[in-house]
């Protein structure tokens, strides 16, 4: 099969960091490959490398002729000072003739969703530049994108969009990825970067979840070949330790097959040896309370735009709740308002006596970049209680996967991945009832979030995590909290749950814009929106209803029965659930057509 673009033996290191060596894979048409490994593995770089950012130390590179290749890096990169359409038209005129590249730029504005091409890149959102800069990597028309964490700042119906862009896409592709659901959804094949493999990586035909069997089982072979090797490595030194006279020219093979034996048994024994992973277990108060915390009617406006009302939420020792949204929708300045951080517009917040409370900001500005990694991880000197024990700085920072060499390094130098495990250190040292987590899996790899969700699940307070991480909410969280960024908020048994509410939301809204003139009168103008609660509530109205006039039916049956029409007591009873049951069903439909006029139905 011929390949788009190819490595032979490529070899990187960075000083004394040794990325990777004896790299050899290609990338054909149609490719869908979902690119992953440790933190440190060379994902980032190997990217570059193909598309002539970074040099090899070693091997060569071959792109087919003609073919397109296109990066989209971690940082975006973009000018604060253009507007969307320029950004768009700059890119696509680096290949594109001035009319073609017009009508792609405006094409590509609209599939990411940009309705005015004027805006300025620097009044954009962080979910909105990163839809910008997906819509500029494919301005040139690639045959090939490389994609470098494409998910980071995209909310969850960002990462939905990107996926459906993927599945229609006529481009082959290569994304490096934490997000698990999104590599299972857009990829096949995958591709692990790890030293651990005998050839510096394992590839794999299939999805994410395909990738993790055929992993399972050569890691559970490779086990097996060591303990195989042990013991023919024990058995030829033990003969070559008690026959001396064995050793002359005649033996001198199995001598040889002995050294040899000894080196395939140091090589195996290194790439099992090589799994390293943070260690996180959080420490609890052990606190009995059953009410930590307590928010009766919270509401709150920013920027003169009402974020969320009327919002109950009662944390208990034990619980995990997940916050999702839309960018800009409220979720960040509901943890800050569960930490204490900021007051509410309306309602009350009650904490226990005495509550601690510990926050895991995705923005990171608890950090000081000018801070040297020793003081960031050890505060007060050179060793940290943890647990009731002193630790050494030294051995904390190998628990998080720091190198000793980087203690006097400036956090502001330290990558996101880095950054976000100082931020998790900083919480590990801490006893506290409360965790609040603002999309902690950002610049994490995924050996770390597992862990992550292991130390979570372990943890006896209560929990609230801001994520897009649909593999973890799944996991972890009891039920979830939806806001709609219109004030609006709901309650939901899990992300699926929530969205399907937002796809019928979607389906409201398109409905009422179709049965509205587009010139639009004022009765259009000013109806009123459901929030994600009644978007639910009238997605299940037509099961209430059915079970109500069963219910209805069973009662009513009941009142026929002679055996209660002469028992004066229960016949009154019968009488009085009949009533009750008509009521409901009244109700209900009193509801629904509320429901259905406010959403603009018929």
């Amino acid at each position: 099969m011929s390949h788009l673009a190819s490595c032979q033996s490529i070899a990187k290191a960075f000083g004394a960091q040794h990325l990777f060596s004896g790299i050899t894979m290609g990338f054909s048409r149609g490719e869908r490959l979902g690119l992953i490994g440790p933190n440190g593995a060379g994902k980032s770089t190997l990217m570059k490398i193909f598309c002539g950012l970074e040099e090899a130390d070693c091997g060569q590179v071959f792109v087919s002729k003609g073919v397109r290749l296109s990066y989209l890096p971690q940082d975006d990169g973009l000018d604060d000072t253009a507007t969307v359409e320029d950004t768009l038209l700059t890119a696509a005129a680096d290949t594109l003739p001035p009319e073609e590249a017009y009508a792609a730029a405006h094409r590509l504005a609209g599939v990411c969703g940009f309705t005015d091409v004027r805006q300025r890149v620097g009044d954009l959102s962080g979910g909105w530049r990163k839809r910008l800069a997906i819509g500029r990597a494919l301005a040139n028309e690639p045959d090939l994108v490389m994609m470098d964490e494409p998910t980071n700042h995209l909310d969850m119906a960002g990462v939905l969009w990107l996926e459906k862009l993927l599945a229609g896409a006529r481009f082959a592709f290569v994304v490096i990825s934490h997000d698990r659901i999104f590599l299972n959804n857009v990829t096949n094949a995958m591709v692990e970067l790890s030293r651990r493999y005998p050839d510096g990586f394992l590839r794999v035909e299939g999805r994410y979840e395909d990738l993790l069997r055929r992993k399972q089982e050569l890691l559970r072979a490779q086990k097996k070949e060591q303990e195989g090797l042990a013991n023919r490595l024990r058995r030829e030194l033990e003969w070559l330790a008690r026959s001396p006279k064995a050793r002359t020219t005649k033996a001198r093979y199995r001598i040889e097959e002995a050294g040899r034996l000894q080196e395939n048994y140091q090589q195996v024994r290194g790439r099992n040896a090589l799994e390293k992973k943070i260690g996180v277990a959080f420490a609890g108060t052990e606190r009995k309370t059953k009410k930590l915390m307590r928010l009766h009617g919270v509401g709150i406006t920013m920027g003169g735009r009402r974020l969320f009302s009327g919002l109950d939420l009662t944390l208990t020792p034990g619980v995990c709740v997940g916050v999702l949204g839309n960018n800009g929708s409220g979720k960040t300045t509901l943890m800050h308002i569960l930490a204490g951080r900021l007051p509410p517009a309306s309602g009350t917040v009650k904490t226990a006596d005495g509550l601690r409370v510990a926050l895991f900001d995705q923005k990171r500005e608890d950090l000081d970049p000018t801070v040297p990694l020793r003081r960031a991880l050890a505060p007060d000197g050179d060793a940290v209680v943890y647990q009731g024990r002193s630790v050494h700085v030294v051995s904390w920072a190998r628990r998080f996967l720091f190198r000793p060499d980087q203690l006097d390094l400036p956090v502001g130098r330290l990558s996101g991945g880095e950054q976000a495990r100082i931020l998790l250190a900083g919480i590990m040292r801490r006893e506290v009832d409360v965790l609040l987590l603002d999309e902690p899996t950002n610049d994490l790899d995924i050996p770390s979030i597992e862990v992550l969700e292991e130390g979570l699940e372990q943890f006896s307070g209560a929990v609230v995590i801001v994520s897009h991480d649909r593999f973890l909410l799944r996991r972890l969280a009891d039920y979830v909290i939806g806001l709609d960024g219109e004030g609006g908020w709901g309650r939901f048994a899990d992300s699926e749950q929530w969205l399907a509410a937002m796809r019928e939301r979607e389906k409201t809204a398109a409905r009422a814009a179709k049965a509205t003139p587009e010139t639009g009168t004022a009765k259009a103008k000013k109806k009123k929106k459901l929030t994600l609660g009644e978007e639910l509530e009238l997605a299940g109205m037509e099961e209430a209803i059915a079970a109500a006039e069963e219910e209805l039916a069973a009662r009513e049956q009941e009142l026929n029965d002679p055996a209660i029409q002469t028992d004066a007591e229960r016949l009154a009873a019968c009488c009085a659930a009949v009533k009750s049951c008509q009521d409901e069903v009244d109700r209900l439909y009193r509801r629904w057509e509320e429901l259905e006029d406010k959403a603009g139905g018929p």
